[in-house]
């Protein structure tokens, strides 16, 4: 469907600076912040550059008490080809500032293993300047209660007490490992992120070396410790590469990029990553993101951690390395989300609707049903990542000495049951282009 008498302004954006391509344009927010001129901005948004546009539901507004019931409506339901648009939502903008742009988050920094409804609840990942670990509270630690609520209850709900709605809120959680049972009281607070919590390099029996790091979010404040993971990596003279994105939602594709340019070495710089592609009324707004220079030699093989929250630009770095490494996935199915945006303000949310899908240099996409792992490895939520006793860690070692996978368990069979998976509290799924 064509725009609705758009006014447009032409903005100099992030994309511009990553991606080295001609001013974006981006829509002018809606000329007033009444609910139906709002409601009447989106459906005009929607129609111009919504990848599915000509396949989306165009109910009119009237009926609709706010606006967030509206951009439920007008989200595309899915049909015999292609999955509903589980994906598109808006959030205040101040919020999408302070993750994307600022680095930080208002929460408790405490992580469970929730889409997985199993018991024992474990504690998954602490963010390390969130009040959870201020508190102690490390991966492994098994939650016996929050606010009173057993585990076994708590499994069966959204993990709502993990949300909280301002800084100041205040859980009990009640926690047990092998130095016995406590109670500690979290306050939510705003906290700055750790976008690479872990990097090392680990030695393998034959004497070579592998670099490892945990990337958790793309964003810009990830980009200076990846290159001096990788300037590392090099100077103790790692052969091997091990990439972390079992709990990696998405975030900035300049970001991702980034990271797989340092993959890729100086050998693929100018190749295509992956080529980004709107709608046909778009087509003129594609994106082909190139590997940026990096003087540094290539690593021929990686070997990723994926997992049900392997998302989006987490997604993007598996597809788009394909063509030019060998790259070994290990853990679960991801979740299955070949789209980004280009964000969009208006009235003080910022509208991130899907406006993109993504091809590799092959044109391989479309993986809707999310990339399968080469090793499927059900993890265990217990020693600490980036340890070569943790499940997944060892199991990428043991790849990288003996090309074998560990037995599979129970993870693919499981995997189908778990996407597209519920957000758990703190997690952001997302590709932006910006």
């Amino acid at each position: 469907m064509q725009g609705r008498g758009w006014k447009w302004v032409s903005v100099l954006v992030l994309l511009v600076a990553a991606c080295g391509g001609d001013d974006e344009r981006r829509p002018a927010p809606a000329a007033s912040c009444d609910l139906p001129t709002q409601q009447a901005w989106l459906r005009d948004y929607m129609h111009d550059w919504y990848l599915w546009a000509d396949r989306a539901p165009d109910p009119a507004p009237d009926g609709y008490p706010t606006l967030a019931a509206y951009f439920e409506a007008l989200r595309f339901p899915g049909d015999a080809t292609t999955r509903a648009d589980v994906w598109s939502f808006f959030q205040s903008t101040t919020s999408y500032q302070q993750f994307y742009g600022e680095g930080q988050t208002m929460g408790y920094g405490l992580f469970v293993n929730g889409i997985e409804r199993t018991l024992p609840l474990r504690v998954r990942m602490v963010e390390p300047r969130g009040p959870a670990a201020l508190a102690g509270l490390v991966r492994g630690d098994r939650i016996v209660s929050i606010d009173g609520v057993p585990d076994s209850e708590l499994i069966t709900g959204d993990f709502a007490p993990l949300s909280p709605a301002q800084p100041g809120q205040r859980i009990a959680v009640e926690v047990e490992n092998a130095q016995g049972r406590r109670s500690v009281e979290l306050t939510a607070a705003v906290y700055d992120l750790t976008p690479v919590p872990t990097t090392r390099v680990l030695a393998l029996p034959d004497g070579r070396r592998a670099g490892y790091l945990a990337l958790k979010d793309f964003i810009p404040q990830a980009e200076a410790p990846l290159d001096a993971a990788f300037a590392e990596f090099r100077a103790q003279g790692a052969s091997e590469l091990i990439v972390d994105l079992r709990y990696n939602g998405g975030g900035r594709i300049s970001t991702a990029r980034r990271l797989a340019s340092q993959v890729v070495g100086a050998v693929q710089s100018g190749n295509r990553f992956v080529l980004l592609r709107y709608n046909a009324a778009h087509q003129d707004a594609n994106i082909d993101m190139r590997f940026t220079s990096a003087a540094a030699p290539a690593f021929a093989r990686v070997v990723v951690l994926t997992g049900a929250r392997t998302c989006s630009a987490s997604e993007l770095i598996v597809n788009g390395l394909v063509p030019h490494a060998e790259v070994v996935t290990i853990g679960d199915t991801t979740c299955g989300k070949p789209y980004g945006f280009t964000p969009v303000d208006s009235c003080g949310n910022t509208f991130s609707v899907v406006n993109f899908d993504s091809v590799n240099a092959a044109g391989m996409g479309g993986y809707d049903q999310g990339l399968a792992p080469t090793c499927p490895l059900e993890e265990d939520f217990t020693a600490a990542i980036g340890d070569p006793a943790e499940k997944l860690t060892g199991a990428a070692l043991d790849y990288l000495h003996m090309g074998n996978c560990p037995a599979p368990g129970a993870t693919a069979a499981r995997a189908a049951l778990r996407r597209p998976a519920m957000l758990e509290p703190g997690e952001r799924r997302g590709m932006s282009a910006d």
